[in-house]
């Protein structure tokens, strides 16, 4: 998100340290304090939304096929475009909120190898500005080459549409059915933890509770030691205790893989012993997710078992059948081209450009964002009473605690076709769920509500078929003739029209100031 400062030196490295101390929890919301039963999805136990104008909401009914029959589409066995291998050392300048492991994840290598080839007497002393030398990596045997599931099984999609979280954890005799944690002064139920990660980062619940079961048995067992009941995945880090906590971490990094293997941008996996593995070429997304995802917690052995025929794989089966026999796929079809979007502000104001492509949600679900910060005098997280505006027609579905979702295509479904995520829109003014909104309509005052910003602004993703779509790839974000265009630098990044190009920027001024 954007920081409001000065070009200088000091300014960057506070950009620096706030987007690196706050990527995993940037786009996270507190738990919601609405009435769920206006913005609840259909076949998820509440009526569908009531709209007004020429939006229609049709009963959602998933392409059927036999049980079985070959899935071609989401497993291809072409071999994948991967990038190669690094065949000689490179420098890195220590950023702000940097870590030897963050580094070391970074660029695919192991600990070790980052403190031998830096001589570190101390590794766990970083100083920013600091020079560190990054080794070849050694990678040690290709890994495997096993299906776990489809891509359509990651994302919270249209194969998600009918599966009803609450009365499938009700069937199971585990601690998620009677599971309570408080978030936010609210108290929230398993089914309702399961769903609010799988509407964030958006990823299938299905794919959440087999994880889940896979690793604390959350599902089948009502007797959990102090552990297994603070730390269901197994991250052990303090401030990730409790459900919510471990859940998002999971569905953070089966996003990062998932969308790292989009981007071609996946060589190795490093593993939690600090071995580095080259990923197989002729996996497919969603098993890329999953490997990634558990990557970080074992050794080779354990990880292989985990991403193997006996591991994730067989839980998935035993809670919901053979997840190939689940596809809808694919998810983007050939020539998806994006509706016409405007710019989120009114058609007479000049907003500012300040966030280039990042995380959609979290910083593993791909590059889709961009940030746009009002007008003002006054820096940091102040109210405005600027207007944040449609990007297009749609009925609203969502609006709580700073996040708002727009369905474009009506169905009632934000799990299918076009949807719009606005997000850090303030409570004061802010439009209903069920209302249909006009492009250019005002959706809300932008803020800094909902998760970590170091500046009021409104921060826009799009999701298609329940796929973050990256603002710097094949289909960029164009608001009103303004094309993004990435700079290969999280938040760094361009809007070009008509010849002119608008870099974005931590900062207000002439140069980074954009309008319809």
């Amino acid at each position: 998100m954007s920081v409001f400062a000065r070009r200088t030196q000091t300014g960057k490295m506070l950009l620096a340290l706030v987007a690196l101390l706050g990527a995993a929890l940037a786009c996270s919301r507190p738990a919601r304090t609405d009435d769920t039963s206006s913005w609840r999805v259909p076949g998820q136990g509440a009526p569908a939304p009531v709209t007004s104008g020429p939006a229609t909401l049709t009963p959602f009914s998933p392409p059927t096929r036999v049980p079985g029959a070959p899935i071609l589409t989401p497993t291809p066995d072409d071999p994948h475009t991967l990038p190669v291998l690094r065949s000689e050392p490179e420098q890195y300048v220590v950023q702000p909120g940097d870590t030897l492991g963050i580094v070391a994840q970074r660029f695919g290598v192991s600990l070790e190898e980052l403190v031998g080839a830096n001589g570190l007497a101390n590794p766990n002393l970083l100083e920013v500005g600091q020079q560190l030398t990054i080794p070849v990596p050694t990678p040690q045997g290709l890994g495997p080459s096993f299906k776990i599931i489809p891509d359509s099984e990651l994302v919270y999609g249209p194969a998600s549409v009918q599966f009803n979280i609450d009365a499938f954890i009700q069937r199971q005799v585990g601690l998620l059915a009677q599971y309570r944690e408080d978030l936010d002064e609210n108290s929230l139920s398993g089914a309702q933890i399961v769903k609010r990660v799988a509407e964030e980062y958006s990823v299938n619940p299905r794919l959440l509770l087999a994880v889940l079961e896979y690793q604390g048995q959350w599902l089948t067992r009502g007797d959990q030691k102090e552990g297994k009941l603070d730390f269901p995945m197994g991250v052990r880090d303090t401030w990730r205790k409790g459900l919510y906590r471990q859940l998002s971490w999971a569905a953070n990094n089966l996003n990062r893989g998932y969308y790292l293997w989009r981007a071609n941008a996946a060589a190795t996996w490093l593993l939690g012993d600090g071995s580095v593995v080259p990923v197989s070429a002729t996996i497919n997304a969603g098993t890329a997710g999953v490997q990634h995802m558990f990557a970080a917690l074992y050794g080779r052995a354990d990880w292989e078992q985990a991403v193997g025929e006996n591991g994730v794989f067989a839980t998935y089966i035993n809670l919901f059948g053979y997840p190939f026999d689940l596809a809808i796929e694919p998810l983007l079809p050939d020539g998806l081209r994006q509706p016409t979007l405007q710019l989120p502000f009114e058609a007479d104001k000049a907003w500012a450009f300040t966030g280039g492509p990042h995380g959609g949600w979290g910083d593993g679900s791909a590059w889709a964002a961009l940030d746009f910060a009002p007008p003002t005098d006054v820096l940091g997280c102040v109210q405005s009473n600027e207007w944040a505006v449609a990007v297009a027609d749609g009925t609203i579905l969502r609006a709580a605690d700073g996040a708002v979702i727009q369905d474009l295509d009506n169905d009632g479904y934000e799990q299918t076709g076009w949807v719009i995520l606005y997000m850090h829109i303030e409570t004061r003014d802010r439009v209903r769920p069920g209302a249909y909104i006009m492009a250019g309509e005002r959706i809300g005052h932008p803020s800094c509500e909902g998760g970590l910003s170091s500046g009021t602004h409104v921060h826009l993703a799009r999701r298609y078929n329940g796929e973050w779509i990256p603002a710097d790839q094949t289909l960029p974000f164009i608001l009103d003739g303004w094309v993004s265009r990435g700079a290969g630098k999280e938040y760094d990044g361009f809007l070009e029209r008509d010849g002119h190009t608008i870099e974005a920027w931590e900062g207000r001024s002439a140069d980074n100031a954009v309008q319809r």
